[in-house]
């Protein structure tokens, strides 16, 4: 596995090990996601060189400034979640939208301060270092007498979500890149197809892309991926505030069956919680990440405006028209919006690859190990690619199968980051500290909100995604 000396085990000190026994398959996405952000900042000293060490063994010069940092955060926040915030705003209504995206922001902002707190305990008291978000359950559980044999299923339980997000995002990346694709073409030739005819067109242009082994190879990508998506959120907030009609004329309430796809496509927004670890690891100044007037308050509450600048606005433009992604709603006869459409889709295709990274080369030694046990024998070279290539095609399968941007973020949302996002941090806390009553009770309430949208939100979605059918 590539770049096997950078993500050591937690859990295991031996040189290039990144997979613990029971850890074949939950081995750390947060390090693989580490690892992407390291492959932006610049190439690593080469061995031999001679640099200036931390504490940790790490040149204070490959470390992030407080600058970096949010930048870093940002860029993981805002992704597709912010172009859906219109048609969200549908679903909930304009002013009760505008409460509950600021509500839940301040609930998501809570738990990756709790998450980052818990890091920063647990390695005081173990002595472990570069805790990501799975370690961080699993030492939870694993220092607690009441909870320790629960531990490797605690940190398996946080990876299998994070898997699922990750190729969750993969589909919404395949069904964006697809219509953007298909309103550019269909504006510029009088003919139409399949909205499954495009997505399986994305999957044949993304297969060559997936090979790509390194990330020294994808790392320049990445760069205009972001210049793109930040010239790209700048001329849709453009649009969006621009002959606005009069407020009045917007439901201030949305339905009562619309309201769980609300909570399913906002809580996906904030799906950057697998990042804040990280981040926080690879500070200079680790200590002015957290706190309420740390760079991860300042930059939640960046996103938290943005988003609600983009949804509120959005929604008030277009109101009932809104469609899964606000880019799909700008004009098809304006050069500059036609662009942005392109330049999203560009971008996304970009950051496509990115996101496949993380899942299979978690995917990847899990099944090399099983073969090679049972076998005794290693797998051919070229089955890697079979396997890449057998993996886009289960994403191009999922995302035909559920070609509706808006109700694939809504289940994605629901289903996977109601956990990462809501249930685990509280939990983490209440395993890792001792907690007062009040804390407890504040707690609890966050994980029954959450458990209570993850299954309003998944069976709403899925009864929608039903009736497309």
């Amino acid at each position: 596995m590539e770049k096997e000396t950078e993500n050591r085990s937690i859990l295991d000190a031996s040189e290039g090990q990144t997979y613990q026994t029971y850890g074949e398959f939950s081995g750390s996405i947060q390090n693989m996601k580490d690892d992407v952000m390291d492959q932006r900042d610049g190439p690593k000293a080469s061995p031999g060189t001679d640099i200036e060490l931390d504490e940790e063994g790490l040149s204070s010069s490959l470390k992030t400034t407080n600058t970096e940092c949010i930048m870093h955060l940002l860029k993981g926040m805002l992704g597709t979640g912010i172009l859906a915030m219109p048609v969200a705003y549908k679903n909930g209504g304009l002013w009760v939208s505008l409460g509950v995206v600021l509500l839940i922001g301040v609930i998501c902002t809570h738990c990756m301060q709790i998450l980052v707190q818990a890091g920063i305990e647990l390695t005081k008291r173990t002595g472990l270092t570069d805790l990501d978000y799975s370690d961080v359950m699993e030492q939870a559980f694993a220092t607690n007498d009441r909870t320790r044999k629960w531990s490797k299923v605690a940190r398996i339980s946080v990876n299998v979500f994070l898997l699922i997000t990750q190729f969750g995002f993969c589909c919404v990346y395949n069904v964006f890149i697809a219509e953007n694709i298909q309103q550019v073409v269909e504006h510029a030739h009088d003919f139409s197809l399949n909205d499954k005819a495009y997505i399986a067109f994305v999957g044949l242009l993304v297969v060559p892309y997936v090979m790509i082994k390194s990330l020294k190879t994808l790392a320049p990508f990445s760069t205009v991926a972001n210049l793109l998506n930040w010239f790209g959120i700048i001329v849709v907030i453009a649009n969006l505030v621009q002959d606005l009609p009069d407020y009045k004329i917007r439901s201030p309430v949305g339905k009562l069956n619309t309201l769980p796809l609300f909570f399913g496509q906002a809580i996906y927004s904030f799906e950057g919680i697998g990042l804040v670890l990280p981040l926080h690891n690879k500070m200079r100044t680790p200590a002015a990440f957290p706190g309420m007037t740390g760079i991860l308050t300042l930059g939640l509450t960046i996103t938290i405006c943005l988003y609600n600048v983009v949804g509120f606005y959005g929604y008030l433009k277009y109101g009932d028209d809104a469609k899964g992604s606000v880019t799909l709603n700008l004009p098809s006869d304006n050069w500059l919006y036609l662009s942005t459409k392109l330049m999203f889709a560009v971008a996304l295709f970009i950051s496509y690859g990115l996101m496949f990274y993380v899942p299979f080369n978690i995917i990847w030694p899990f099944l090399e190990k099983r073969y090679t046990a049972r076998t005794k024998k290693e797998l051919p070279k070229y089955a890697e690619y079979v396997c890449r290539f057998s993996l886009v095609c289960v994403i191009c399968g999922m995302s035909a199968l559920v070609p509706h941007l808006d109700l694939l973020i809504s289940l994605i949302g629901a289903f996977a980051s109601s956990f990462l996002a809501l249930i685990f941090p509280p939990l983490i806390q209440l395993v890792t500290f001792q907690c007062s009553k009040m804390t407890w009770t504040l707690n609890i309430t966050i994980i029954l909100l959450g458990f209570f949208g993850f299954v309003v939100g998944t069976y709403s979605s899925l009864l929608e995604i039903s009736k497309t059918f």
